[in-house]
């Protein structure tokens, strides 16, 4: 018996896609919208702050979700400047424009768009953004040559990643009660995952890859400082965490309740009375063109 073919790039990307624009899952980030806005905000800071976004500037963001950090950065260029915000599903692109609307912005543009088919010209813009979406690319050179391609010269990209799952309590703390009920297989090499760059210096080396210059790559450790209980904040993890949607629902329904109650007191050592402030190792990377 011959041996089974690995999964191709386009296994990838249609499994990315169909993770992503689930109506299931498009419904729960619009549940939890404004609350991880919130628990997210240090995130969205650090990948301001390496974008180095000023005022008049042309930015793009790559998998801008409900819309954050498109509408930070929005704000940051002011009327000068403007943001493109993109995601791979109309449902999400949706609800960032509707976003955008509440708060008052009108120098955005929303589209649907695969981050390895931009359209959009050569050189077009000064900043390209991407939070927590890179790991997810299919193909990453063909990803990043796309976002290279569309760079101004002399403009800069940047990412935050997740770091080490280890180093991550806000994953940990909902995902070890399951991994210790249930085995998982180790992830096929190359394929779209949210530790995909925890190791450190991978993300640099891909960026360097297609002809980033000046790369930078640090470690850096935020809260994700969520503003409710720890029932919330494992529901929250539950309804938009999709990839590890198999590991959750890997266990029989006692097993199951079992982990989720672990969980939940887990989250609990973390919890003030106000927030669930959990500590999270993420991954900054950035380069010029």
């Amino acid at each position: 018996m011959s041996a089974a073919k690995p999964p191709s790039t386009e296994h990838f990307k249609e499994r990315v896609l169909q993770e992503w624009t689930d109506p299931n899952t498009v419904a729960a980030w619009i549940k939890w919208h404004s609350k991880i806005t919130v628990a997210s905000a240090e995130a969205k800071e650090a990948l301001v702050r390496a974008a180095q976004v000023e005022p008049g500037m042309q930015v793009l963001d790559i998998a801008s979700g409900t819309g954050e950090p498109a509408l930070t950065l929005a704000e940051m260029v002011g009327p000068e400047g403007h943001v493109t915000a993109t995601d791979l599903g109309p449902g999400m692109i949706a609800l960032a424009k509707e976003n955008a609307e509440k708060a008052g912005l009108t120098n955005m543009t929303f589209l649907q768009a695969d981050a390895h088919q931009l359209p959009f010209s050569d050189r077009s813009f000064d900043r390209v953004t991407c939070r927590f979406g890179v790991m997810f690319f299919a193909d990453m050179p063909q990803a990043l040559g796309e976002l290279y391609r569309v760079l101004k010269p002399g403009g800069r990209v940047a990412f935050t990643a997740w770091g080490p799952l280890e180093q991550n309590p806000f994953f940990l703390t909902s995902l070890a009660p399951f991994l210790k009920r249930v085995e998982v297989s180790p992830p096929l090499p190359g394929a779209p995952q949210a530790f995909r760059f925890a190791e450190a210096g991978t993300l640099a080396t891909e960026l360097q890859r297609v002809g980033f210059q000046e790369v930078q790559e640090e470690a850096s450790t935020i809260y994700w400082g969520w503003p409710g209980p720890p029932e919330e904040v494992w529901e929250h993890v539950r309804d938009t965490a999709v990839p590890f949607h198999p590991i959750i629902y890997g266990l029989e329904s006692e097993l199951r309740k079992q982990a989720i109650r672990e969980a939940v007191e887990g989250y609990r050592g973390y919890y003030d009375g106000q927030k669930v402030k959990c500590p999270a190792s993420i991954v900054l990377a950035w380069g010029a063109r």
